[in-house]
C-alpha cells in the first residue's frame, strides 16, 4: 500500500489573527496534523531565554527547526505561528497570512492581556503588513496567499478555499 503524499501548510500573521482557530479546524475536517509552534516550544522547552520587554520566552530557531524537520519531510502538516522566515522554502507548498482589520486585532489583543508596547507593535506589524511582507522574502510568490481573517464567514470561506486547494494539490501530486 503506498501513502499518499500530502501537502505541507503553512499558517502565518500578527498574533490574534485567527491562525490557531484556523488551522484546529482545518486540521479536524482534512486529517492533516496541525503543529502550534508556541506550544511545541513550550512542550519541549525550545527557547534561548527570555524577553523581558515583551515579557515571553525567546524561540530557539534552530532547535524547533531541528525537531520539525522529520514531520516535514513526511509532508501533511500544518504549522501555525506569527513569524515565518525561521522555517525552510523547502518545507512548505503553501503559505496563508491570515489578516485582520486593526481596531478588530486591536481588541481580540486587549482581550488576551496584551498592554502598552506589546499591543501596539503587534497592531503596527498589521498595519504595515510585516508578516505578508516577510513571507513573500521568504518564499516563492507563487505559494504565498494573503486571506482576510475579520468574521465567522470569512473562517469559512478561508476554510472551503484551503480545503479546495489541498484537495487539488492531492490530485496533481499523487
Amino acid at each position: 500500500m503506498t501513502t499518499r503524499k500530502r501537502p505541507n501548510i503553512l499558517l502565518t500573521g500578527t498574533p490574534g489573527v485567527g491562525k490557531t482557530t484556523l488551522g484546529k479546524e482545518l486540521a479536524q475536517q482534512t486529517g492533516l496534523t496541525y503543529i502550534n509552534i508556541g506550544d511545541l516550544a513550550q512542550e519541549g522547552q525550545l527557547y534561548d531565554g527570555y524577553d523581558e520587554e515583551y515579557q515571553c520566552p525567546i524561540l530557539d530557531e534552530d532547535r524547533v527547526v531541528d525537531e520539525l524537520d522529520e514531520k516535514m519531510v513526511e509532508g501533511g502538516v500544518i504549522v501555525d505561528y506569527h513569524g515565518c522566515d525561521l522555517f525552510p522554502e523547502r518545507w512548505f507548498h503553501i503559505v496563508i497570512v491570515l489578516r485582520t482589520d486593526n481596531t478588530q486585532l486591536y481588541i481580540r489583543l486587549e482581550s488576551r492581556g496584551y498592554t502598552g508596547k506589546k499591543l501596539q507593535d503587534n497592531v503596527q506589524c498589521e498595519i504595515f503588513q510585516t508578516i505578508y511582507e516577510e513571507a513573500m522574502e521568504a518564499y516563492s510568490k507563487e505559494i504565498v496567499h494573503q486571506l482576510p481573517s475579520n468574521t465567522p464567514e470569512d473562517l469559512e470561506s478561508n476554510l472551503a478555499q484551503i480545503m479546495q486547494w489541498i484537495e487539488q494539490w492531492m490530485k496533481d501530486h499523487n
